[in-house]
């Protein structure tokens, strides 16, 4: 299966519910002032389940941090546009996703156009990465769910517990 990837809005409401489980599941909502943050479909599955991992904003502590095994710069033309947080991958189901229309309009304005070329850019840069970018994902999963002495787990959101809450959520 190599499916190019897609970027996805994940369902706030599903968000809310995943971060009443584990308190630092990325909260998307008006109120926190960050609904505007998509989460990279990259809608891998891992154990029977589909992932998405969340893209984040550039930030200034970014120039000193280095990947690891939970996060990953997005590089391109030599300037860091944004991270990719493994550490922060949720459960998801389709009927959770929005797709994102990257595709440029006629009538669409000034930074609608910019955002949308910014998030087809960092697209294309994690579809060119694709075999590692889902790689790096398992990996960290397996280390997880595997080893209680894993040195980054306490970074980690706890996966088999939001998986019981998707599984749960998406029962109803």
């Amino acid at each position: 299966m190599n499916h190019e990837f897609n970027l996805y809005w994940v369902d706030m409401k599903y968000i809310r519910n995943l971060h009443n489980i584990d308190d630092r599941v990325y909260i998307v909502s008006p109120q926190s002032g960050k609904q505007s943050r998509p989460c990279l479909g990259i809608i891998i599955n891992i154990k029977g389940y589909k992932y998405c991992i969340p893209l984040s904003k550039v930030k200034d502590k970014y120039d000193n941090m280095s990947d690891k095994i939970d996060f990953t710069k997005i590089i391109i033309d030599n300037k860091i546009v944004a991270g990719i947080n493994f550490s922060r991958m949720i459960p998801v189901e389709m009927q959770q996703l929005k797709k994102i229309d990257i595709k440029l309009r006629k009538h669409d304005r000034k930074e609608v156009i910019k955002w949308k070329k910014k998030l087809k850019q960092e697209l294309d840069w994690c579809n060119q990465h694709r075999d590692i970018i889902i790689n790096k994902a398992n990996v960290l999963y397996n280390k997880y769910v595997s080893d209680e002495y894993f040195k980054r787990r306490k970074d980690c959101l706890n996966f088999p517990k939001l998986e019981a809450g998707c599984d749960k959520y998406n029962k109803k």
